[in-house]
């Protein structure tokens, strides 16, 4: 299976489980099951990264500090693009910088993704989950509902899969990881790295 790209984006006050839950999901699949196969990269399906503006560092929902990986201009091409929340959301709505780099992203991308408000950013760049079902952090349903009339806001549930994967709030981002996982690898794979 051919190695692909998961390129997770950064912002200031993004929720660290958001970004932090996708990544341990997504660097720690592997192809051959146990333990050990852990231990080197030789059976992970993916490559993952973070990208951001630039590649000064970010400071999280809880200060806790990031650098990225890269920069939008410097970033490798991205198979798996995962758009987390957090309150720097809202700025990041509206940041043409970003939601021109977010819908450049999704154009390229085999999936696009989002956790709890990141779907906020995906309405926002360019419609992105018009004619969609999507769903998002609680918090924010009726915002979601409003950014774009195209959009059906699925309520309750922790994981959406319309052409785009959606969670909801934080931890759910774990859920939509694995989701992807076993869309792309087989259940079997996703059962192994969630045990």
């Amino acid at each position: 299976m051919e190695k692909l790209n998961v390129g997770i984006l950064l912002f200031d006050d993004v929720e660290v489980l958001d970004f932090a839950g996708p990544f341990e999901v997504f660097s720690r699949t592997r192809l051959t099951p146990g333990a050990e196969s852990r231990r080197s990269e030789d059976s992970a399906p993916f490559h993952v990264f973070t990208v951001a503006k630039t590649k000064q560092s970010i400071q999280s929902v809880g200060n806790l500090i990031v650098e990225p990986h890269y920069s939008f201009s410097e970033a490798p091409r991205i198979d798996i693009v995962v758009i987390p929340g957090g309150w720097g959301s809202r700025k990041v709505m509206q940041d043409p910088e970003i939601l021109g780099w977010t819908q450049r992203a999704e154009q390229t991308a085999r999936y696009t993704s989002s956790v709890c408000t990141g779907a906020l950013v995906l309405a926002r760049a360019g419609g992105l989950l018009a004619g969609r079902r999507a769903t998002t952090h609680w918090a924010a349903y009726d915002l979601l509902e409003s950014l774009d009339d195209g959009v059906k806001v699925i309520r309750d549930v922790r994981v959406v899969q319309d052409g785009i994967f959606s969670s909801a709030g934080v931890s759910a981002g774990i859920d939509m990881a694995f989701a992807l996982v076993e869309e792309i690898c087989g259940h079997s794979v996703a059962d192994e790295t969630a045990h």
